[in-house]
């Protein structure tokens, strides 16, 4: 298998252990220096972290995944994962179809930068424009 298919696998395996949510395996994916960066310029320092905040803005959440893409840059790859994002907000309002692109870089066979968009920052200041 090319590297970059593996290094995509990462990518997939990380964000299956993150929604289980399981920050232990999915800090297995990452190198212990990882720098993640969530919407709005939100430094995360571990999947800890990441478990953490979700659970102050939702009840619960998933990502349906779409595509991944990636290019070799080469000494690392990089990687796209794209689709959207279902679940519950903290007040029990159930949401779909909140779109997402995850950015990240591997190297040597683990994720060194993450930077996560989605629509949820926009949906929370502007709930009519949200999808149910």
């Amino acid at each position: 298998m090319p590297q970059e298919n593996t290094d995509v696998q990462i990518v997939s395996s990380f964000l299956e252990a993150s929604m289980a949510p399981d920050p232990v395996r999915a800090a297995t994916f990452m190198s212990a220096d990882v720098k993640i960066t969530f919407t709005g310029g939100r430094v995360m320092p571990d999947p800890q972290a990441i478990t953490a905040f979700n659970g102050s803005r939702y009840a619960w959440v998933k990502k349906a995944l779409g595509n991944f893409d990636w290019m070799d840059r080469g000494d690392h790859t990089v990687v796209y994962s794209n689709g959207t994002l279902y679940g519950e907000w903290s007040d029990g309002r159930s949401f779909s179809g909140n779109r997402y692109l995850d950015r990240f870089e591997v190297r040597n066979g683990k994720i060194t930068h993450m930077d996560v968009w989605n629509d949820s920052a926009e949906w929370l200041l502007m709930p009519e424009i949200a999808k149910a």
